[in-house]
């Protein structure tokens, strides 16, 4: 496993060592380590790369979120064709990355979300006013921080997913994520930027069957700009797909990765 030490360019982690190139995007709040069981069991086939997404994790900060430039950089970390896959933000960052630069993308895998403008990000704005709230400089520990989500954040699973991104360093406690950046911005993160473009290799659409990220009514906007398309729907899962179901998103990028 070695990480990247570039300090202006995106953060990555790698792991495998032979086989095809694998970039794995994170969505929103994420951070690449969030990948890190599926990409262990790819490792044995595939050279995987974990990365960090702009503005979140140990990748640099940005003045504002740019779906275009967010695309721009993961390609710009790609040094030979690769696989890209991409969950939520970095579903959207993926898909745009194979419309610019389709030499550098082999094929795509596009986890639980679609090529629209979405009609609301509420529940995202929510999240990052309650983390906001939090006074860093008095914070006890990480289970003061859990108590103190526990209105805005009533779902468990979810408050641990976002108190990942709460880091102990000398000087206290801080947010990975660049939250400041994020909330102004949700308008531009919740919609998918017009690109005068169509990719025509093999795409994989992986769906969870309880989001409703990946309906029926965006089919046509995906088969518009990713012809090669085949949609897979994963039962029991919500949007975190990955997380919820990894042995079956593993088979199913295995198979899809294989196929090449």
């Amino acid at each position: 496993m070695t990480d990247s030490p570039a300090p202006d360019a995106l953060r990555t982690t790698t792991l495998g060592e032979q086989g095809s190139p694998v970039l794995l995007c994170h969505g929103l709040f994420g951070q690449g380590k969030n990948w890190s069981q599926i990409g262990k069991a790819l490792a044995d086939r595939h050279r995987v790369t974990l990365v960090d997404m702009p503005d979140h994790g140990r990748s640099p900060w940005t003045e504002r979120l740019d779906y275009l430039a967010m695309a721009d950089s993961v390609a710009a970390l790609i040094d030979e064709p690769a696989a890209l896959v991409g969950h939520s933000m970095g579903g959207k960052a993926a898909m745009l990355a194979a419309l610019r630069h389709p030499q550098q993308v082999e094929r795509l895998v596009v986890v639980d979300v679609s090529p629209v403008a979405y009609r609301s990000a509420d529940e995202f704005r929510r999240f990052i006013d309650a983390m906001l709230a939090i006074d860093l400089g008095a914070l006890g520990s990480r289970g003061d921080a859990d108590a103190a989500l526990a209105e805005a954040v009533p779902d468990p699973g979810v408050r641990g997913f976002l108190l990942q991104n709460l880091q102990r360093e000398d000087e206290g406690w801080r947010w990975l994520p660049n939250l400041e950046v994020l909330r102004r911005d949700l308008d531009a993160l919740r919609g998918f930027p017009e690109v005068d473009a169509v990719y025509e290799d093999p795409v994989l659409w992986i769906a969870g069957s309880e989001s409703g990220y990946v309906r029926d009514e965006f089919r046509e906007a995906m088969e518009a700009r990713f012809p090669a398309v085949r949609r897979v729907t994963v039962k029991g899962a919500g949007h975190w797909v990955h997380a919820e179901r990894p042995a079956v998103v593993t088979e199913l990028l295995r198979r899809f990765l294989d196929d090449a």
